[in-house]
């Protein structure tokens, strides 16, 4: 094992600047799979269980959602909630009993609500409660996928370290073309945010600017 004295986000910034592997790139059409941006994980001033990374993020996933959705393309969201018993959450569960942990993240409570500065589109948006965290785990997101014939993800969300790394997994063992934005995702920590972008890029997804996805949707728009 190699051992630094660096950060995680001086390896990540490294990583970045001196790409050792090619992209993946995007392919033909895209879905957008914002992962749990919901109270929970957004309003820092309320929950412990909240972050903040980038400050624009939450604009931005809008920003991609609004022009995906114009653009005829599928836009899904995803949120947890439990049933009152918690079970439901299985044995992930099981670790800490607080009004913080994830089991009490109970359905029709505030914590479960999407954050008010997204804004899911209720008719035309895809919008699923996962237990787990990859958005693609007993959801119907590979079937909608593979009926729009998409593919390329783009997974914005949260955790970096949790939710976004296991959908990421998840889409490329399912053969999709993965794209992370760098300013769309967060988490708790700096050291498990750089250190899971760095391992995504370096193995799972192509972590870009949320520029180049706007770019891409700018030009799948007017190519239509």
């Amino acid at each position: 094992m190699e051992l630094s004295d660096k950060t995680a986000r001086q390896i990540y910034e490294e990583v970045r600047a001196n790409p050792a592997r090619k992209e993946f790139g995007f392919g033909r059409k895209l879905a957008v799979v914002n992962v749990d941006v919901q109270k929970a994980y957004t309003l820092t001033e309320e929950f412990k269980t909240a972050y903040t990374t980038h400050p624009d993020q939450l604009h931005y996933i809008d920003l991609l959602s609004k022009l995906a959705r114009e653009a005829g393309l599928p836009v899904i969201w995803t949120h947890v909630a439990y049933m009152d018993s918690g079970e439901d959450a299985g044995v992930w569960g099981t670790r800490t009993n607080t009004p913080d942990s994830l089991q009490n993240i109970k359905f029709n409570s505030r914590r479960a609500e999407f954050d008010d500065r997204v804004h899911p589109n209720r008719v035309k948006d895809a919008i699923y409660c996962k237990k787990m965290p990859s958005a693609f785990f007993e959801t119907p997101l590979q079937s909608l996928l593979v009926w729009h014939r998409i593919d390329t993800l783009v997974i914005t969300g949260g955790s970096t370290s949790g939710c976004i790394r296991a959908t990421a997994v998840d889409s490329l063992s399912r053969g999709y073309r993965t794209i992370v934005p760098e300013e769309c995702v967060a988490d708790k920590h700096e050291s498990y945010h750089f250190a899971n972008l760095t391992d995504l890029m370096l193995k799972y997804a192509d972590v870009v600017p949320v520029q180049r996805v706007i770019d891409w949707l700018d030009a799948y728009t007017h190519a239509e």
